[in-house]
């Protein structure tokens, strides 16, 4: 099976994207996670553009691990910019399982996507029972062995905690984010984000992706934070979230609407060969 698709990325957050809107491409489990796989031709996430009843431009994501992700920030950012080509447009909304997210192109390659409204019930996170979001008490270990407990439930279109801790540099999320990905209270699992607030407008992140780890990037783990922050007064409503590879900024409305802004790469079109 041969078939044309685009490489894009956002802050290294990669993407394999194939348009479905005028030819079916019939991928399997196996063969997505081929496709994702840093063997063959790598990416975080891979993404269908499909049209709905609607004749509307609709997306679905999925994880390297071949499930599928309710979110992807980054992701909707990519696609926002490569349709914004194809229809000579700044202005972009795109169907997701989260709603329609609108997406403005500001410059060449800088884009910011309305992901909506966080919640913070427990049972539309999903958790398994009634808890405190705020403070889950979940410990987590740093590299002296010392205990930290806390974690912070947000859903933003898929299940994250928040650890804020004075330095997460001494965390090893590639130990720590499997397990908690994983933890009993997440019944759908959950994105892991350990965070430090170096100021009331800037938060260091490190994050493991549900359903695909580590990654250099992750565009609804920095809306979380963001929100985290503002909800607990840690920090403002207009706050950037520093990855490895760069800033996403986060500016959350007097709605609870998050807005985030960031970089996308060039679009890159690629021959996938299964």
């Amino acid at each position: 099976m041969e078939f044309n698709a685009f490489k894009m990325d956002g802050l290294g957050n990669d993407f394999v994207i194939i348009d479905q809107r005028t030819k079916t491409i019939n991928l399997s489990k196996e063969n997505i996670i081929k496709i994702c796989s840093r063997d063959f031709i790598g990416c975080d996430q891979l993404i269908y553009i499909h049209k709905n009843n609607d004749n509307k431009d609709k997306l679905t994501f999925y994880n390297s691990d071949g499930s599928i992700s309710g979110a992807c920030g980054n992701g909707t950012r990519c696609v926002a910019k490569l349709l914004s080509k194809e229809y000579k447009n700044q202005e972009i909304d795109l169907e997701t399982s989260s709603g329609i997210l609108h997406s403005s192109i500001l410059e060449e390659n800088v884009v910011e996507t309305n992901i909506g409204k966080p919640t913070m019930k427990w049972n539309e996170i999903p958790l398994i029972k009634a808890l405190n979001t705020k403070d889950l008490q979940i410990s987590i270990r740093d590299i002296n062995e010392n205990n930290f407990a806390g974690g912070i439930a947000v859903n933003v279109g898929n299940p994250h905690i928040i650890f804020f801790v004075e330095n997460n540099e001494n965390f090893e999320i590639e130990n720590i984010g499997p397990k908690i990905e994983q933890h009993k209270y997440f019944p759908e699992k959950c994105n892991v984000t350990i965070a430090t607030i170096k100021n009331n407008n800037l938060i260091n992140v490190k994050v493991w992706e549900r359903g695909a780890g580590l990654t250099k990037a992750c565009g609804t783990a920095a809306c979380a934070t963001a929100y985290a922050g503002l909800i607990t007064e840690k920090t403002s409503d207009n706050v950037d979230i520093k990855f490895t590879t760069g800033i996403l900024s986060i500016r959350i409305d007097k709605d609870n609407s998050i807005f985030m802004k960031g970089p996308v790469s060039n679009i890159e079109e690629i021959k996938v060969n299964l």
